[in-house]
């Protein structure tokens, strides 16, 4: 496995920790929470382009196209997957949502220099299995009296599995361009805060560190690491192993304390690392 897919995979790692710090958020509405970590997420990147001195010509000479790929990526995934949860239940739009793993395997073999091979895909869909299991409990059903939710979750899949596979064809602008993707996603979850939410104060330090921690792990880091990772990384391999996000972030939710360990939950550990290994197989073919 070669540097960046590692490095791409600590992406995967710190989004195991997204349900934790969200709960410990609530009650903070969604849009102010996208809003605050995502600023500190800019924040963190803006504190590097500083110090190397690029802050001028990364702005400058970063093509149109990109930004417009960057921020539609960063944004779009988390408006429409908030207004998807809204419209439907949360089990059933969180697992058409998480169809983007698979939809970056297979759009990942219209790439120039990609080969995608049957193992990827075979991989790639015992994994999605593996979190269908998690993200369902076990077996919800969908009702199609839901349809618009589910339709704004597949637009949600699509979104990201885009912006993953195009971001590919951009590995010439440096990772620290995600800095400003940031920003303009917190200062556009900021206005539709305004629009559609109250605003709410976190009233306990529990919730304070739980949006520090957002902005600096699974809202801030991770968007840099997957960047890195889907640029120079392979991109097969990363978009299997994401499905080990849901998987990690259930046992993080157990050792905290805020669930409980199942039987659908083992059967998803081992479709996922068959999955995993599946896909790491056939990029070794």
């Amino acid at each position: 496995m070669s540097r960046a897919t590692l490095i791409g995979f600590g992406a995967v790692l710190l989004w195991a920790l997204l349900a934790l710090f969200t709960v410990g958020s609530s009650p903070v509405p969604p849009f102010q929470l996208s809003a605050m970590a995502f600023t500190l997420g800019g924040a963190i990147g803006l504190v590097f382009s500083v110090r190397h001195g690029n802050l001028g010509a990364l702005v400058t000479q970063t093509p149109l196209q990109v930004w417009a790929l960057g921020i539609g990526g960063l944004f779009g995934y988390h408006a429409l997957y908030f207004s998807a949860l809204r419209l439907a239940p949360a089990a059933e739009a969180g697992l058409i949502a998480y169809l983007w793993p698979l939809l970056i395997v297979l759009f990942s073999g219209l790439l120039p220099g990609e080969r995608l091979r049957a193992l990827h895909v075979i991989g790639a869909l015992l994994a999605f299995s593996g979190a269908a299991l998690i993200v369902t409990r076990g077996g919800a059903g969908f009702q199609w009296s839901y349809a618009t939710g589910y339709g704004l979750a597949a637009l949600c899949a699509l979104t990201w599995s885009g912006y993953s596979v195009l971001s590919r064809r951009f590995n010439e602008v440096p990772t620290e361009i995600v800095t400003f993707f940031c920003l303009a996603t917190a200062v556009l979850s900021a206005a539709a805060h305004l629009m559609f939410e109250q605003t709410v104060r976190p009233g306990s330090a529990i919730a304070w560190l739980s949006i520090a921690g957002l902005g600096l792990g699974p809202v801030g880091l991770a968007f840099y690491l997957w960047d890195y990772g889907v640029k120079r990384g392979n991109i097969q391999l990363l978009g299997t192993a994401s499905y080990a996000a849901p998987l990690l972030s259930t046992l993080v939710l157990i050792a905290a304390g805020f669930a409980a360990m199942s039987a659908s939950l083992l059967a998803a550990a081992v479709l996922i690392t068959a999955g995993a290994g599946l896909a790491a197989l056939g990029s070794r073919l």
